[in-house]
């Protein structure tokens, strides 16, 4: 459940964002409206972070005076995890609504939903979290642009780090969907090239959210393997670790874990957290820079608990449009997409600044690197680095190849 909201208050919150805006204006002054579609239900414990982030920078941006003077104002709405849902309220905010542009979008399957809307509906879509490269490769588009690493260079980060390890035969566990089969894909492809030795002897997809988790490990188990890659997350994760921990299945083997080092997944395993996992996640604790701990304080002081991965994924998202809106001068849809394309923006991690490559759309956000650790009884993210998206990515001329035209 939310961090201190139900259900019942986070969908009244949603509501009253969307009842208490003022009538579209087009006049220069009005506002500048985004329509931000996320699965805030379905998974409320990255995404009500995430929306608190995106509120505290949206405040920000008007407080300093806006875009040229015309506020920032976002219509939030709530997909369910559908992606079917996620296409008709795109509908409603850009013809009802009259929204400038699409923001959002958590699960994978859902944001292809909205790229492939956003190009039909040549309609502006910053994309905040779907990882599945396919959003900028192979179902690409003019119109889309995406925030957060994907699944590829969070495989790469990953892949430098288990390659420096003995284990060579490998075992996989993911949600049966496109995030999942996406991240397998690229763990698999990546270390065959840093270690041709490596083999991979079996690979488990249980159905997202609903894991059995006794005989995922079971049969993770049988197979014998020296590592294993995990891409659960949430409570499939906390029951994959708790299952993996009663049966012994991690001891004296190395687990390289996508997200599990983000507070969302990492803190609710509690006296649970394996040791030695490698890791991408937001080391929040230890992240003392100057931008960080501003940005840490200014979300403590205005809800009440410290930020989580999600909250810098919606803040960050907000920057980047308010500097593709700066750069545009202008709310057309095209003018836009010009403008997003290269744009430079402060990260909330106060690792510096990031850009959109124009050749495909991806940011170049980083994540961190590093590993788990139980420290008590809860579990910490520790021996982090942070490592810059721009290095993991794939030469321009790669990308080209996979992307269709624009």
């Amino acid at each position: 459940m939310l961090h201190g909201v139900g259900r019942r208050g986070l969908m009244a919150g949603v509501a009253v964002a969307a009842l208490a805006r003022p009538a579209v204006s087009r006049a220069q002054g009005g506002p500048i409206r985004i329509g931000e579609i996320n699965s805030y239900t379905a998974q409320p414990a990255f995404l009500g972070p995430y929306r608190n982030g995106w509120l505290l920078a949206q405040e920000q941006v008007n407080a300093a005076g806006g875009i040229d003077g015309r506020p920032l104002e976002t219509v939030f709405r709530d997909d369910a995890g559908k992606p079917e849902d996620a296409v008709r309220l795109a509908g409603e905010l850009v013809n009802a609504e009259g929204v400038a542009l699409l923001a959002g979008g958590y699960l994978s399957n859902v944001g292809l939903a909205l790229g492939d809307f956003a190009r039909q509906n040549k309609k502006l879509y910053a994309a905040s979290e779907p990882l599945t490269d396919a959003l900028v490769w192979s179902r690409g588009n003019r119109y889309t642009f995406r925030l957060r690493p994907s699944t590829y260079m969070q495989a790469a980060m990953l892949v430098e780090e288990a390659a420096k390890l003995p284990a060579m035969r490998w075992a996989t566990v993911a949600p049966n969907y496109e995030y999942g089969q996406s991240a397998v894909k690229w763990f698999r492809e990546l270390l065959a090239k840093k270690r041709p030795d490596a083999t991979f002897v079996g690979e488990q997809f249980p159905a997202l959210g609903r894991i059995d988790a006794g005989a995922t490990v079971q049969a993770l188990e049988r197979l014998r393997p020296e590592g294993i890659f995990n891409v659960t997350f949430g409570t499939d994760l906390l029951n994959f670790v708790r299952q993996g921990n009663t049966r012994g299945l991690f001891e004296g083997r190395t687990v390289a874990s996508m997200l599990s080092g983000e507070p969302e997944y990492l803190e609710p395993l509690g006296e649970e957290c394996p040791d030695g996992w490698i890791v991408t996640g937001y080391p929040r604790d230890d992240l003392n820079n100057e931008t960080h701990v501003k940005l840490r304080d200014a979300y403590r002081q205005k809800f009440g608990e410290l930020p989580r991965c999600g909250s810098i994924v919606g803040y960050d998202n907000v920057q980047a449009i308010a500097a593709m809106l700066r750069k545009a001068r202008s709310t057309e849809t095209e003018a836009m997409v010009e403008a997003f394309r290269g744009i430079r923006f402060p990260t909330g991690y106060g690792t510096g600044e990031v850009t959109f490559r124009a050749a495909d759309h991806q940011s170049t956000l980083g994540a961190f690197v590093g590993r788990t650790k139980l420290e008590g009884k809860r579990g910490r993210m520790v021996d982090w680095r942070y490592a810059d998206g721009a290095d993991y990515l794939p030469g321009e001329a790669e990308v080209r190849a996979w992307r269709p035209q624009d």
